[in-house]
């Protein structure tokens, strides 16, 4: 997900959207003629926080969205209400939504992505939360996002960047690299999901709330072993003061109240010290912050001398790429990464088309 852009929002902007909403009148007039619009989608219960971000956040939860899809909708619902002057959603329209798009692409020159996900939280406000499903939603024009090669790195420049990481980030790198993970999925690692005697790692819940099954590579058991022992010593401190448990998914915290605070619960690569959970407020011990590493892995790129805009993300790209230049089947690379399309998955034959065999250019026979 593309990460969206700060919008600075003024703090009447709270003010008013700590109105309760009201029934939405049909945009565009109230003739006597007009059929209103659905109060809300009957599949859905009805909301009961009062104030608008707070129902856009109780909606977002109960179709159990992700934390940072969360985190935008709400960005860009605040920055669409600032740019119309703090009025209502409710009141607003169409050619208010195309309006503040407008200002996004041309003003702000915003990426088709991101321009993409700021109609997706304003069509999610509309639809899910105002419960206005009018035809001006299907009608507004979306971007197309054009297709980019990925930044791949080569074998030895992938060494180098782990050559300046240290500690656990260099642990972390290796593991991206090593197993296709996303840096998401990498950090919500459990201590029950390191299956060593089947050299295998279980990744749950990834993009899509797919589970699958990926390679435990031998270079990392003796690393990961010390960062589990590691772990270990934190879990007993926790326990100790009173302080175990970590967040379950979805409300597996009621159904086992113990689990949380049990060992296998526990994350491998867990902070360094507790924080306030921002949805539930409770102060407990989070996984390793992906910030963090971002900023390490960053420096590392720099240290080596590298001039590409790699990122944690590139790990997993060049674990796709060297695996199919290595003459892994394509399918296998696709399981491995868990696409739901293989057509996903052919964007890193574009590397296997370019030198090293391929390919030769006309001036190298001159």
């Amino acid at each position: 997900m593309s990460q969206p852009e700060k919008t600075r929002v003024n703090p009447s902007l709270e003010v008013c959207m700590a109105m309760p909403l009201s029934t939405a009148q049909p945009v565009g007039g109230s003739g006597s003629r007009r059929q209103s619009p659905p109060a809300a989608p009957p599949t859905l219960p009805p909301l009961q926080a009062p104030r608008l971000l707070d129902q856009l956040r109780e909606r977002i939860r109960l179709l159990h969205y992700s934390r940072s899809t969360e985190d935008a909708y709400v960005h860009w619902c605040k920055a669409f209400i600032r740019f119309h002057g703090c009025q209502h959603p409710k009141d607003l329209g169409g050619p208010q939504v195309e309006a503040f798009l407008t200002w996004l692409a041309g003003e702000r020159q915003l990426a088709p992505a991101s321009h993409k996900q700021a109609l997706s939280a304003l069509l999610f406000l509309y639809a899910k939360v105002l419960g206005v499903n009018l035809p001006w939603m299907q009608d507004i024009g979306r971007p197309r996002v054009k297709k980019r090669l990925p930044v791949v790195l080569s074998h030895g420049e992938v060494s180098a960047v782990l050559r300046q990481l240290d500690g656990v980030h260099r642990l972390f790198a290796q593991l991206l690299y090593g197993t296709g993970l996303r840096i998401s999925e990498g950090l919500q690692l459990r201590v029950k999901d390191v299956d060593f005697a089947h050299s295998a790692i279980v990744v749950r819940e990834g993009k899509g709330g797919k589970d699958r099954i990926v390679m435990l590579p031998q270079a990392l058991v003796c690393g990961l072993r010390e960062q589990l022992a590691r772990s270990h010593d934190l879990w007993l401190a926790d326990q100790a003061g009173g302080r175990g448990g970590v967040e379950m998914p979805h409300a597996l915290d009621a159904k086992y109240p113990r689990a949380g605070a049990s060992w296998p619960w526990f994350w491998v690569f867990p902070q360094d010290h507790h924080a306030t959970d921002p949805r539930s407020g409770v102060v407990r011990r989070h996984h390793l912050y992906d910030q963090t590493f971002q900023r390490a892995f960053k420096r590392a790129v720099h240290a080596a001398g590298i001039a590409k805009a790699a990122t944690p993300h590139t790990l997993r790209h060049c674990f796709a790429t060297h695996l199919l230049q290595a003459g892994s089947d394509i399918r296998t690379v696709q399981d491995l990464l868990g696409h739901a399309d293989v057509a996903t998955t052919m964007i890193y034959t574009h590397v296997l088309k370019l030198g090293g065999g391929a390919v030769r250019s006309p001036l190298d026979a001159l």
